[in-house]
This record gives C-alpha cells, sequence and structure tokens, in this order.
C-alpha cells in the first residue's frame, strides 16, 4: 500500500490498517531509540509514545512531507526528552548516544555470501564503537538502517555534505581498525 493511502487509511481511524503500520516502523524505531535510551524497555516506551502520539494527531498526517523522517525525529526528540527528564542536572551531548550491539547488524553478509562469523561480527561492531558519536550515528542510520542522506540530514539537522565526510571518516577509521 502506498504512504499516502495508507496514512489517508488511519486518518480515517482505521485502526488495522494502524497495526500494519506501527509493524512497518517499530522496529527501525525501536532500534534507533535504543541508541539513545540504552535500554530495551525504555525504548520500547518511547516507540509507543511515538505511535500513540502519531494515532492522537492523525488527522494532522496529511501534512507530513515525509513520514519516515518525521517517525525518526520524533523517537530522536521523545528519546533525548527521557533522557533529560531522567537526569534533568545532565547537559546530554552527542556522546550519550549508546554503543553499537551485535543485532544492530547481526544480518550483515560478506562479499562472497558467506556469513560472517561471531568474531568478525565482534570486531565490526567494536570498530562501530571506536567511531566518534556524531559520526558512528551519521553511519549507523546511514549504513545499518539505510536512511537516505537527504532524511538524515533532516533528523540530525546537518547538510548532506556534512553527512558524506562523516560517512567517509567512518568507514576509513572501520577499514584501518579492521586491518590492524
Amino acid at each position: 500500500m502506498l504512504e499516502r493511502e495508507l496514512l489517508k487509511k488511519i486518518k480515517e481511524g482505521n485502526s488495522t490498517i494502524f497495526h500494519y503500520f506501527m509493524d512497518l516502523y517499530s522496529k527501525d524505531l525501536y532500534l534507533f531509540a535504543l541508541g539513545y535510551v540504552r535500554t530495551r524497555e525504555i525504548a520500547e516506551e518511547v516507540v509507543s509514545d511515538v505511535f500513540l502520539s502519531v494515532w492522537q494527531n492523525r488527522q494532522k498526517l496529511d501534512q507530513i512531507r515525509s513520514i519516515r523522517t518525521w517517525l525518526f525525529v520524533m523517537t530522536k526528540n521523545r528519546s533525548i526528552s527521557y533522557l533529560r527528564k531522567e537526569n534533568p542536572d545532565t547537559i546530554l551531548s552527542i556522546d550519550d548516544v549508546g554503543e553499537v550491539d551485535n543485532y544492530f547488524i547481526s544480518n550483515i553478509q560478506a562479499p562472497d555470501s558467506q556469513i560472517i562469523s561471531d568474531e568478525e561480527m565482534a570486531r565490526i561492531n567494536g570498530a562501530i564503537n571506536a567511531l566518534p558519536p556524531k559520526c558512528k550515528e551519521v553511519f549507523m542510520l546511514a549504513k545499518i538502517e539505510k536512511i537516505p542522506y537527504k532524511e538524515i540530514s533532516r533528523i540530525l539537522n546537518i547538510s548532506v555534505k556534512t553527512i558524506n565526510v562523516h560517512i567517509a571518516k567512518a568507514v576509513g577509521l572501520i577499514s584501518k581498525i579492521l586491518n590492524e
């Protein structure tokens, strides 16, 4: 079903279509939230809050240009709000983004179509975790979540050129670490 048709049905209050919509986006939003809040239960709560907000504001869905970008921005904002609420005296920065777990990239395959071993996966995860925080966040969105650069630009409020710089830096650093 096309995105606009999907949103129209949700706007009309079709709960079956809304459940399909949630299934379509929930895993990606959950993994994205988990990168911020670091706790599975809290990430689930953040995503639930996002979907509750979508349902409550469904009459305005036709005003959204890119639903995927909007959902990721809402998830990021809810995650940061949660972290600020939990630690009101702490200034939150990108350094607070959590580390990569194996389930983020467990289904990547090597160029020769052989499954990457657990040891190799641990090395890749270690290399990703060694990236500078902002670089890691951009890399995760672009290469793991496969979000287009223009959407990442909107989500993180940075230019596409900056995204290119982060990706090039990430690939270089990961390659260097893996070749050691």
